[in-house]
């Protein structure tokens, strides 16, 4: 990178966790045709940040145990510094995004992946992916299965947890 330059690349790195099986399954079981589910992560200053049960993460980007992601959606840039953006996410750590307010419907990858685009380039992640869980607990289907769907805690493995402690991931 060069010095003199501020601006630095966003990306959205978009993972279907169902690995192709939503397509498949989801007009049967739901009645309505799903791409996929999304677990979503911002990758900017050449790592890849994401949000699961174990609070935010980091690692290479396409590092996880979900291994590359489907799509890569350039969300455009920032000249929000490393040093800014790690003191931004140490506070996010601390406070909304702990490992332990993790919900799948609710506060989830996503979620997290949103509010950091929008501090970073002012600007959202596709609906799509944010719809997805009140598209899913529409249907009949979906609402029988809250209850156990409520219980997962999703966290891809292979990064390096922040747990709010800036400089020590």
């Amino acid at each position: 990178m060069d010095p003199n330059n501020t601006s630095y690349a966003v990306k959205l790195y978009v993972y279907d966790i169902s690995k192709g099986m939503a397509r498949q399954l989801s007009p049967l079981m739901l009645g309505i045709q799903l791409d996929g589910i999304w677990h979503t992560a911002i990758v900017v200053h050449g790592e890849e940040f994401f949000y699961g049960g174990d609070g935010i993460t980091n690692c290479p980007p396409g590092g996880t145990s979900l291994g590359h992601p489907n799509s890569i959606i350039d969300l455009g840039t920032t000249e929000v510094t490393e040093e800014i953006f790690m003191e931004y996410l140490s506070s996010l750590g601390e406070s909304t995004y702990r490992g332990n307010q993790y919900h799948l419907f609710e506060w989830n990858c996503n979620t997290f992946s949103n509010e950091v685009a929008q501090f970073l380039t002012g600007s959202k992640i596709p609906g799509h992916i944010t719809d997805l869980p009140a598209e899913v607990l529409s249907t009949p289907f979906g609402q029988a299965l809250r209850p156990l769907l409520d219980s997962i805690n999703i966290a891809p493995q292979g990064g390096n947890t922040f747990n709010g402690h800036y400089g020590q991931r």
